[in-house]
């Protein structure tokens, strides 16, 4: 069961990366944010997508399980601030790299993702003992 959450989880992240690139590039190229609330709020709108799809395609929580959303909520504030965190200090490494950004972006992606499966899995998406639903 872990191997096929962990293949859809990684085909939810990739889309998730994607949504959350083009937002925060998006942001940048058309100079409405600054790096940092860029990415910030790139990781956002990726998380509104993460929610749902692994909500109802990864872990299939089809029912609403109480706490599920909060929990949801305080895994990815955590992540969120480690993914800014890593994405600033290695544009400060980089900064005199041509990709600094890509390899800021992708750090800081690969550093939160990892942190959002085993919280996810673990936290978020518990399996439910069946005398809890009722």
């Amino acid at each position: 069961m872990i191997k096929r959450e962990l293949v859809i989880f990684l085909i939810v992240g990739a889309s998730t990366v994607l949504v959350d690139f083009i937002c925060y590039r998006g942001l940048i190229e058309f100079q409405i944010m600054e790096v940092d609330m860029a990415k910030a709020t790139g990781f956002l709108v990726g998380t509104l997508f993460a929610y749902f799809a692994n909500r109802f395609w990864t872990f299939g929580h089809r029912p609403h399980v109480p706490g599920s959303a909060w929990r949801f909520s305080a895994l990815y504030a955590s992540t969120l601030g480690a993914n800014v965190l890593i994405n600033a200090l290695v544009l400060r490494l980089l900064a005199d790299v041509a990709a600094a950004i890509q390899l800021a972006f992708l750090l800081a992606t690969g550093g939160s993702a990892c942190l959002n499966f085993l919280g996810m899995k673990l936290f978020v998406f518990k399996p439910i003992p069946a005398l809890e639903l009722r």
